[in-house]
């Protein structure tokens, strides 16, 4: 991999790879870019929360155009394959090259690329004296996975650029100038355990296989919700095999789509074979209904060590009911764009921890409005279950401002650069320009970058010769401003 084209961007990709930077982890990570800042002579500066600035004079000639930001998050999505044996907070990434040169992509697990190649496209912009700019920055900001943390504590006044190039986008040849806000939803349910049934057998369901994804990128693909399947199967079981539920857990990312998801429940003993040909029947159903989309699809129940207590039987129907009726997926497109989703949730995350199951939602929208009326649905499906209801982490959406200078800039520079048109878009994902923006009102922003497929994902890669695309591009912007 440090011997691709540029070998700058990709050698800096590489050291990357090799600082363990899970949201939530921002010390290692962050003391890294201030030390690159600092080796290179340049003005490196690092405000409480952990985000590092670093500024490059304008090069002879370039002194009075307006500055320009790049701008990268540090953080990486740690998600592995159920198989793999892997520490986030200590293990490099095994990354490395497949289909013929074509993608880079890593043993098991998430890759980082999203954001680690915009932050190593920017790195190596910064070491490049060849480069022709203006007055440039290069911002790194911490927990954008997590919550974008690093845009939302970022103080204004901070930064001087009139531009702001976002180095985040995930479509070579695509300039995104809008994008979805988001708010997170936890939904809790506390109970006081009860006692398990004398002669019960404990069962241990657990479905795995499916792709996930990203809950923004990808939440259009129809790709199963490991959460959503199982409780289809847990309601069923309920119903009809005198099941009683004693734990659930499934997801690990309030952004990623639930890969996973696991239960625990007891029957009566002569119900076993019963039960085990129900799941082998879902299991046979979920393989027929996600044909071509997740075809890996597994579910299987294990006989376990039987747990001494269980959730209470009526806060358990209220769960699945709860879990049931909460939306997953896309809930309203774009009417003047209807290629584009407007309103989706991903449920997250289902977690039983002592006397607690927690549910996560995070709901992103383009149109504050829908938010918050599929807000509603959510809290109404939770609340009338008997749950306590909690809104977090809210941040808004990024409206494009289709008559930029710098729209106009870049269209006309992809023209010049590559003979075709960039396509102009507005994406479902939340990036931190909206945050950032509310902060620095009249900044212009446009974000790009090369091709990411399936990032928040064990099947996340990068296409390597969108990287050296890219580079140039870059390079040629800058100049152009």
């Amino acid at each position: 991999m440090r011997n691709l084209e540029p070998k700058a961007v990709w050698e800096n990709f590489y050291q990357l790879t090799q600082i363990p930077r899970p949201s939530g982890k921002r010390k290692q990570i962050a003391d890294f870019f201030v030390n690159y800042g600092k080796s290179l002579g340049l003005e490196t500066l690092q405000d409480e929360i952990g985000n590092v600035l670093i500024r490059k004079p304008a090069t002879p000639g370039m002194e009075s155009h307006p500055g320009v930001i790049l701008q990268a998050h540090m953080d990486m999505v740690p998600q592995k394959n159920g198989d793999k044996v892997f520490d986030f907070e200590k293990d490099p990434i095994e990354a490395y090259i497949e289909d013929n040169g074509q993608w880079v992509t890593a043993n098991g697990t998430t890759l980082g690329a999203d954001d680690g190649i915009g932050a190593a496209i920017a790195m190596a912009i910064l070491a490049d004296k060849n480069v022709v700019h203006p007055p440039l920055e290069a911002l790194f900001t911490i927990d954008e996975e997590t919550g974008m943390f690093g845009a939302n504590d970022l103080k204004g006044g901070w930064l001087q650029g009139k531009y702001l190039l976002n180095l985040d986008n995930e479509d070579e040849g695509e300039l995104c100038v809008g994008c979805a806000g988001g708010i997170d939803t936890t939904a809790t349910f506390a109970y006081q355990p009860v006692d398990t049934e004398e002669g019960d057998i404990a069962l241990r369901i657990e479905l795995k296989g499916l792709k996930g994804g990203h809950s923004g990128c990808d939440i259009h693909l129809q790709r199963g919700n490991a959460i959503k399947l199982l409780v289809r199967v847990l309601k069923d079981a309920v119903a009809n095999y005198e099941a009683r539920l004693a734990s659930i857990d499934g997801g690990s990312l309030r952004n990623a789509i639930p890969r996973e998801a696991s239960a625990v429940i007891t029957i009566p003993a002569d119900s076993y074979q019963d039960l085990q040909d129900m799941i082998d029947r879902y299991e046979d159903l979920y393989l027929r209904e996600y044909a071509g989309v997740d075809d890996g699809i597994t579910l299987k129940a294990t006989e376990v060590e039987c747990p001494k207590t269980e959730i209470p039987e009526e806060i358990q129907d209220c769960l699945i009911h709860a879990l049931t009726l909460c939306p997953h997926g896309v809930y309203r497109m774009i009417p003047e764009r209807p290629d584009v989703v407007e309103t989706s949730n991903n449920l997250a995350m289902v977690k039983t921890v002592e006397g607690k199951v927690t549910c996560y939602c995070l709901t992103r929208s383009s149109v504050e409005s829908r938010k918050e009326e599929l807000q509603s649905i959510i809290q109404s499906a939770f609340s009338l279950a008997g749950a306590e209801v909690v809104f977090t982490g809210g941040y808004p959406g990024w409206q494009p401002n289709f008559h930029s200078t710098l729209q106009q800039k870049m269209v006309e520079t992809y023209k010049k650069e590559f003979g075709e048109d960039a396509r102009v878009v507005i994406i479902h994902a939340g990036l931190e320009c909206g945050i950032i923006g509310s902060k620095y009102p009249g900044m212009e922003m446009i974000a790009f970058g090369p091709t990411i497929k399936h990032p928040h994902s064990p099947d996340e890669r990068v296409e390597i010769s969108t990287v050296a695309k890219t580079y140039r591009y870059v390079e040629a912007i800058l100049k152009a401003l």
